[in-house]
Parts: C-alpha cells; sequence; structure tokens
C-alpha cells in the first residue's frame, strides 16, 4: 500500500452533501486555523442559503418574509454573481428554473471556491477541495505529480468516463442525472433537461464553472457550440445512450489513462 501523502485531510457533512479537504501542504497552524475557518463558513453558508430550512435567509426572503436588505451581505454577492451568469447564458443559469427563488446551482460552487481561498491565504498552495463533487484544485498533488481527476461514468457506476490531468489551478464541475435523477430544469419552460446523462465541465475558478455547468446541461443541444464559443472553459458530455462529445480544446487535459496516487474524484451528483 502506498504512503499516505502529507498534509492535512478533512471531510465535513454539510449542505446536504460531503466536502472533502485534501491539503499537501506542511499543515502549519494558519492552515489548521483556516480549514477550521472554512468547515464554520459551509455551515453558515447552509444557514443562510438552504431551501431546505424554513429558517434560512433564502427560504424567508422567497417567502416574502424579509427584503434583501435584511440579509447577510453574502445574499446580496451570491445574487449579484447569479445575475451575473443568467445575464453571460442567455438565461439559461436561472434562480427561479421552477419559479421559486434558489439560488443553489450557483451556491455550493461559490462556497467551494471561497473555502480554497481561505486555504490558499493561509498558505496552503497545493489543495483540492470537494464540494459534493465539484472541486476546485490549486497546485499540485505532489512534487512534479499533478492531481488526476476520475469523472464517475453517470451510466456504468463503478467505472470512470475519463480521468482528467491538472497541471494547474482549475475547477471542475459536473451536472447529471446519476445521484437524484432529472432534476434539472430548463428554464424556459419549466421541463426537465434530459439530454445529457452527465456534463462535466473545466474551468479556471469553481463559481462560475458550477453554474455554466448547469446552464449548459440545461440548454441541451446548444450546448456544445455555446461551450466552445466560451474562453477558458472546456467540456465532456455523456448522452442517455452512451455516445459522447467533447469541447475543441478538452484534449489539453490529458484526459484518460490509468489512476495513481495524486487521484481525486468527481462526478454527477446533483
Amino acid at each position: 500500500m502506498p504512503d499516505t501523502p502529507p498534509g492535512l485531510r478533512h471531510v465535513e457533512h454539510v449542505m446536504g452533501t460531503v466536502f472533502s479537504f485534501d491539503i499537501r501542504d506542511n499543515p502549519t497552524p494558519a492552515i489548521r486555523h483556516a480549514l477550521a475557518e472554512a468547515v464554520r463558513q459551509l455551515h453558515r453558508v447552509d444557514e443562510v442559503f438552504s431551501t431546505y430550512r424554513a429558517d434560512s435567509h433564502i427560504s424567508r426572503l422567497a417567502r416574502g418574509e424579509i427584503r434583501q436588505d435584511a440579509c447577510p451581505p453574502e445574499v446580496h454577492e451570491v445574487l449579484s454573481l447569479c445575475a451575473q451568469a443568467t445575464h453571460a447564458t442567455d438565461g439559461w443559469f436561472s434562480i427561479v428554473p421552477a419559479g421559486t427563488l434558489d439560488p443553489s446551482g450557483l451556491v455550493k460552487g461559490w462556497a467551494t471556491e471561497a473555502a480554497s481561498q481561505l486555504l490558499h491565504d493561509a498558505g496552503a498552495q497545493h489543495t483540492c477541495v470537494n464540494g459534493g463533487g465539484d472541486l476546485q484544485i490549486r497546485g499540485q498533488a505532489a512534487p512534479g505529480t499533478p492531481w488526476r481527476i476520475g469523472i464517475a461514468h453517470p451510466l456504468r457506476p463503478g467505472e470512470l468516463v475519463t480521468v482528467i490531468t491538472a497541471h494547474h489551478d482549475l475547477a471542475v464541475a459536473t451536472s447529471g442525472t446519476a445521484e437524484r435523477g432529472a432534476h434539472i430544469l430548463n428554464p424556459h419552460h419549466g421541463t426537465a433537461a434530459t439530454t445529457f446523462a452527465s456534463l462535466t465541465l473545466i474551468g479556471p475558478r469553481l463559481t462560475m464553472t458550477d453554474a455554466y455547468a448547469t446552464a449548459a446541461f440545461a440548454r441541451g443541444d446548444g450546448a456544445q457550440n455555446w461551450l466552445d464559443s466560451l474562453g477558458g472553459y472546456e467540456a465532456l458530455a455523456v448522452l442517455p445512450d452512451g455516445h459522447e462529445w467533447r469541447t475543441s480544446g478538452f484534449h489539453r487535459y490529458g484526459a484518460g489513462g490509468p489512476e495513481r496516487g495524486g487521484d481525486r474524484s468527481a462526478g454527477p451528483r446533483r
């Protein structure tokens, strides 16, 4: 059995999913403190944004019990980012896809990226923060060894559709039906989006990568051309019949090959 890589690891059940932290730097007191703060912030995000909690600020805002100016400042930040995503995707990203306020399509990626930033600000240069299958990657898994991210196959449990090699900081987000069925809606018609079994998007930072993955999944047949037109993003889609397509630059991430020491996993969990 290979030696456990040096660093610090933590798993936290929060926001209705599992967050994992894999820190490959020397765990200094500053990094340990940042990890504790990141975990605290995730629970804070759940308190503010959970649509499953009747007492959350976002639920109370949706019911009209409070106004936005009575919410914590992070609500304004998230709703502003959602508005940017809606504009950038021609409305295919929506915070009211079923007629009720729900920014969940951006919040998890935003929270994961923020946790990664806290670690980075504390001096952690080589980290993987996994928020329910969506990842923010920084640095290397080990000196000279890139992070490798296995993408779960949505139609073949236990198998991978590909392995992404991260040679630099990047984010990986996957939208799919494997875990929760056809739950992503076409915001223009209110019907379930069923063009894809899963769609994985690679980008620079997870907040918008996550939102764009959701938008591309909802867009369906027009997603490949739209994603090819985006600068800095690449995608892999698996269709319900098992066929695949990849955007033109996806090959740059060295997809494929056997798994080894620096591997992390990601997959269609929402």
